[in-house]
């Protein structure tokens, strides 16, 4: 449905030149939910902004149902844009206008007959759970409730894709995976494919069909979320996966294992079953896991006892449980795939 071909962007200041996306090719295929993950200063919302050509590529071609927007006059680029809605992560409501008045807006510029437009909104105000906040304004609004109208707004003209550029980075964890359930729900309910820019990769676990790794203006690696999570390729991945500032740092001096969870069942007492299975003490070093619908997704640190024959009955318990796992320390890596 989208497709990038050798897309790079380049700005050009007086004294500086800067590739914030280089060279990328990249295909987001009809009703996924496509993410799109970095750090700060990947190029993701540079990329982003080139799909519905609000940046213009300095080289390459950029597709929308194979008809290449790159060569479209600005006649047909208001057509196709407005079959993309996009959502901010500051919500960029007007404060003026009431919560019906914010979703109509985009159909009064579409010049939509206004009984159309009215029941149009509460349609949309249904879908999103705020019909009680139909004449409330953006003030009265909690962060949540301000993102939901956002979510109806970009809805409004029927888009088939929806761009979410760090749209819920505002917002408490909570309140995040309501959005992201609702994401979910309006890409099942309607066929919206939807492209997810963020940095966490928890927002990509939850809601996204595959996901590319973004560095430096450059796509390192892309593929299904489950296999990119399971097996990351490039460093950046890894970091993200593994981030440094929450304690799950690999120590040189300890022989670590790190166990990924990817939809296992969130009421298995793992630990606890290796601990006495095993008869070994386990040294949890850190963990970010979470329980999304009874569900656990994310990831553990353990410490590998120095008795061998505990560290096989522990891998041997692991492999028994269709548990992946990874072992990280003094240099050494080594990854075991269950459908290996």
């Amino acid at each position: 449905m989208i497709r990038f071909e050798n897309v790079s962007k380049k700005f050009v200041s007086k004294d500086n030149e800067t590739i914030a996306v280089n060279n990328v090719n990249l295909t987001i295929h009809k009703g996924e939910v496509f993410g799109i993950i970095g750090f700060s200063g990947a190029g993701k919302s540079t990329l982003v902004r080139h799909i519905n050509l609000l940046e213009h590529p300095t080289s390459g071609n950029i597709y929308f149902d194979d008809v290449n927007l790159t060569q479209a006059s600005e006649k047909e680029l208001r057509k196709y844009r407005q079959r993309i809605g996009m959502i901010f992560q500051q919500f960029n409501l007007l404060s003026q206008r009431t919560v019906i008045d914010n979703i109509v807006y985009p159909l009064e510029i579409a010049g939509a007959d206004k009984k159309e437009r009215i029941k149009r909104a509460d349609e949309l105000l249904a879908l999103v759970g705020l019909e009680d906040k139909r004449k409330a304004y953006p003030s009265q609004l909690s962060g949540g409730q301000k993102q939901r109208v956002a979510i109806a707004r970009a809805l409004a003209t029927n888009p088939d894709v929806l761009l979410c550029d760090e749209a819920t980075s505002a917002l408490d964890p909570i309140t995040t995976r309501s959005i992201l359930a609702l994401l979910k729900e309006i890409n099942e309910k309607l066929g919206v494919t939807i492209v997810v820019i963020t940095h966490e990769m928890k927002v990509v676990e939850q809601i996204c069909d595959r996901v590319a790794v973004m560095n430096a203006g450059v796509i390192e690696e892309i593929g299904a979320v489950k296999d990119v999570f399971l097996n990351p390729k490039s460093e950046t991945t890894k970091r993200l996966i593994l981030p440094e500032d929450n304690g799950l740092k690999r120590d040189e001096n300890r022989r670590i294992l790190r166990i990924a969870f990817d939809g296992q069942s969130a009421f298995l007492p793992l630990i606890s079953s290796l601990t006495i299975e095993c008869d070994a003490m386990i040294n949890i070093l850190g963990a970010n896991t979470e329980n999304i619908g009874g569900k656990a997704y994310g990831q553990m640190l353990i410490e590998l006892p120095k008795d061998a024959d505990k560290e096989k009955q522990i891998k041997k318990y692991l492999d028994s449980q269709g548990i992946y796992y990874e072992e990280g320390g003094k240099g050494h890596e080594q990854g075991h795939d269950r459908t290996a």
